[in-house]
């Protein structure tokens, strides 16, 4: 782009409060509903498994960041399918639209994962996956039109927070040797061992790396005071001391919590923990008085009925996503030309 008014840079934690303006307004005009504080995208940086020097890419309209992208290459394949997944992000301000930018910044985040991957990767099967977004949107237009295929769709799901939530807890029956508390710092081993199996044979899904997943677990957005899990003291399913089910959750905008992660190990399905878990953190967040909601993502075809078990805790559907794929075998369609979507 000669004599363009914008400039290309990778993002540093300088750039955070910048990033934050940006994301922000993604939220709104592209209804995602995922906002961030610039702490938090200051620790999505410090990311273990992130170069911000070379898989991230800034576009600057003055001292505005107008687009964004980033690439990440997981430490492991995936469970079901061995194939590694190339995850971009990114996206465009609405008023810089239809100039370009977006098909910029995917080219770039396209070439650094593919490079990225043979580097951790070498010579394994892989696919590029991005959101994108709800139906309709600009994003999954131009994604669609640079290759990729909706792979998945999720629900956002949410219910209100009462005073009458408290009463979740009367309904909740643990087996003899099962307690249910909030986390502490100690069990973060434990709980990664716990979501490494429950998510084993769940779509998607990889071995978490342990980097990440202490960098995770440490963040500034968590709540480990409505958090919950369900330890067998006993040993009497999987093991003394052992955490069978759990519910995470963290915060990003006042009054709202969210529920990270829900799971249950194998050999614990089907006795009610994982919904038990999530309804003592229902409790506890309608008790702390901080929250007025309280949301969730969901697969829509979850192998574990997971919606419907949400739904039976009083959550509906708000609206859903589609999770998408390219293959490298397909290629991608250089979406430039007029009429292009807007997302561009």
């Amino acid at each position: 782009m000669e004599d363009s008014p914008y400039r290309f840079a990778p993002m540093s934690l300088q750039d955070a409060e910048a990033w934050a303006e940006l994301t922000n307004h993604l939220a709104e005009v592209d209804g995602t509903e995922e906002f961030y504080e610039a702490e938090d995208l200051a620790e999505e940086l410090e990311d273990p498994r992130l170069d911000p020097r070379k898989d991230t890419l800034a576009v600057w309209f003055g001292n505005q960041v107008v687009g964004f992208g980033t690439v990440r290459v997981p430490a492991n394949p995936g469970h079901q399918d061995g194939r590694v997944s190339v995850w971009l992000d990114g996206g465009v301000h609405a008023e810089h639209r239809r100039r370009g930018l977006g098909t910029r910044i995917m080219d770039f985040l396209e070439a650094r994962g593919a490079e990225l991957k043979e580097v951790r990767h070498p010579g394994t099967d892989w696919y590029f996956a991005t959101g994108g977004g709800r139906e309709g949107s600009s994003a999954r237009a131009f994604h669609q039109r640079r290759g990729y295929q909706v792979a998945r769709y999720f629900h956002l799901m949410s219910r209100e927070l009462t005073g009458q939530d408290a009463e979740l807890t009367e309904q909740v029956r643990l087996g003899d040797g099962l307690s249910i508390r909030a986390p502490r710092p100690e069990d973060e081993q434990a709980v990664l061992a716990a979501h490494t199996a429950a998510f084993v044979d769940h779509w998607g899904s990889a071995a978490p790396d342990p980097e990440v997943w202490h960098q995770r677990w440490t963040a500034r957005s968590n709540r480990f005071a409505e958090s919950r899990i369900v330890v067998d003291e006993n040993g009497s399913i999987a093991g003394a001391g052992q955490v069978l089910a759990y519910s995470l959750c963290g915060q990003w905008v006042d009054g709202e919590i969210y529920v990270n992660l829900v799971g249950t190990v194998p050999e614990a399905r089907g006795r009610g923990l994982g919904s038990a878990a999530l309804a003592h953190t229902v409790a506890a967040a309608a008790d702390s008085g901080k929250y007025s909601t309280i949301d969730l993502d969901v697969d829509t075809e979850s192998l574990t009925g997971a919606t419907r078990l949400y739904e039976r805790l009083g959550f509906t559907v708000k609206h859903t996503t589609a999770a998408m794929r390219r293959y490298p075998s397909q290629p991608a369609e250089q979406a430039s030309r007029p009429g292009s979507p807007a997302h561009e």
